[in-house]
């Protein structure tokens, strides 16, 4: 295992671990679905569950078996990749995403739903809740998409058409 290999391995793990005892502390200090704490005037304490999948999409089908095999397929091709990989930019993003997924990817078969209970608003609007692991699938897919769009050579550059 290459040294690159084993950082962004600890990156899962370490977010793994952090989501997963985030939601723990949640469902100790909160008894019911919706309850919230106000934090600040634009960030509340909330529980959520989440059926589907990024911001409730798919939530009518309730398939957390299904999510979570397509979590557990993906992630591994994603383990793939990181081992093929010699960037630490991108291991290091891979490692976020391949943690935040096996993060939610527990809570589904653990409970049938995801937990959320980080809730933003501001000025009229709303997101919808969300967690540690979804905050680092989104970091790590960003991470991701600054390698591709600005630190890969192009070809385009060489002289070739597309």
């Amino acid at each position: 295992m290459t040294k690159k290999m084993a950082i962004g391995l600890a990156i899962s793990l370490a977010i793994f671990v952090l989501d997963q005892w985030s939601k723990n502390l949640v469902l100790k200090q909160f008894s019911h679905e919706g309850q919230a704490v106000e934090i600040t005037s634009f960030f509340n304490l909330v529980l959520v569950w989440n059926h589907g999948i990024s911001f409730g999409m798919l939530a009518g089908h309730n398939q957390p078996m299904m999510l979570a095999g397509m979590a557990c397929l993906i992630s591994f091709g994603l383990l793939v990749w990181m081992w093929r990989e010699k960037s630490l930019f991108v291991t290091s993003g891979l490692g976020l995403v391949i943690g935040g997924a096996i993060g939610n990817s527990i809570d589904r078969l653990n409970y049938g739903a995801v937990v959320d209970f980080l809730d933003f608003h501001l000025m009229g609007y709303h997101w919808p809740a969300f967690n540690i692991a979804d905050s680092a699938i989104f970091i790590g897919v960003v991470v991701l998409c600054i390698h591709s769009m600005f630190m890969q050579p192009s070809h385009l550059h060489k002289g070739t058409t597309p």
